[in-house]
């Protein structure tokens, strides 16, 4: 039984010991933590066409829209009386032209009779033509006006979230007054680094970003990628945007914290697996049999750095 019980022992101890490795001084990157907020790439916005009162809104801060969607509906309480009059006025050409085509046609039957004269019939013709045109225009005139109380009606003009509604129901605009404005759904997290850091940030560089404060799971961090780095430095400082996935489910402004590279420097990086944490310590096994307390530091994608505990040689099993 008892040799068992050591074969057993000698068999977990073996499988225990999956790796080891030698500490030897790697370059790794320098990580600066900064405040990342999340910003929409492109906002725009959604104005009126019409100029009157707001009669109705259809959205409110923080709701999804879609191209297209109708956000608001503007009332001018002056085209209803516009449009009647121009319909009138239709109404009347198209009785005048009326009255012209029955006058020529009296003086075409004149003309062929002999009782009437060629000046008279171009006189009738004429009149009925410019009845006609008269009408045509009259027309035109109606359909502006109908169309400008279709433009009443204030449309979404891109897929996004709506982000402030600048208005309420009874609000008096004008043309061109901002009803809404919408961020685009195409979210990016904006850095702003002091500007020392500027020579070291660059398009295609890893940022690692950190769990959110609003949400109550701790996922690990994961990594963006920077996009674009704006060639300006403002208030000391530059700005960058970081492509990160999964976005869109994110407050415009929420702030995430983050980790850029600044540099390199030397340093002990060891695999994950190969630290266990006890009563509050972090502690590896060395090939000599002993256990160490180390001080780890930041994680990287080869695995967590060392800060002390561990020296030059030193052979760390896991």
């Amino acid at each position: 039984m008892r040799l068992a019980a050591a074969l057993l022992a000698t068999l977990t101890a073996t499988t225990a010991l999956a790796g080891e490795i030698e500490m030897r001084p790697s370059r790794i990157d320098d990580l600066k933590a900064v405040a990342a907020t999340v910003e929409s790439v492109h906002e725009t916005t959604a104005r009126a066409r019409l100029g009157g009162t707001v009669n109705s809104l259809a959205t409110d801060e923080g709701r999804r829209v879609e191209a297209g969607q109708r956000l608001a509906t503007i009332a001018d309480t002056k085209l209803a009386p516009q449009i009647g009059g121009a319909e009138a006025r239709v109404k009347s050409l198209e009785a005048e032209r009326d009255l012209a085509r029955t006058e020529l046609g009296r003086a075409s039957d004149l003309f062929e009779k002999g009782a009437g004269t060629k000046m008279r019939l171009d006189a009738a013709r004429t009149r009925l033509e410019v009845a006609e045109r008269a009408i045509a225009s009259a027309r035109a005139e109606r359909n502006v006006l109908s169309e400008r109380s279709g433009e009443g009606a204030v449309l979404a003009p891109a897929n996004g979230r709506v982000l402030k509604v600048h208005v309420t129901e009874g609000s008096v605009v004008l043309p061109g007054d901002v009803i809404a404005t919408i961020a685009v759904e195409n979210y990016a997290l904006r850095l702003a680094l002091p500007e020392r850091h500027a020579r070291f940030i660059k398009v295609g560089d890893t940022v690692m970003v950190g769990p959110r404060a609003l949400v109550a799971t701790d996922p690990p961090p994961r990594p963006g990628v920077v996009r674009k780095v704006y060639p300006r430095i403002e208030n000391g400082r530059v700005t960058a945007d970081v492509e990160v996935d999964g976005l869109g489910d994110f407050f415009v402004g929420e702030r995430i914290p983050a980790h850029v590279s600044t540099g390199t420097r030397e340093a002990y990086v060891i695999p994950r697996e190969a630290v266990t944490r006890r009563f509050g310590l972090d502690t590896v096994r060395l090939k000599t049999g002993a256990e160490v307390v180390v001080q780890t530091g930041q994680i990287t994608a080869e695995g967590i750095e060392v800060l002390s505990g561990l020296r030059d040689g030193d052979v760390v099993t896991w």
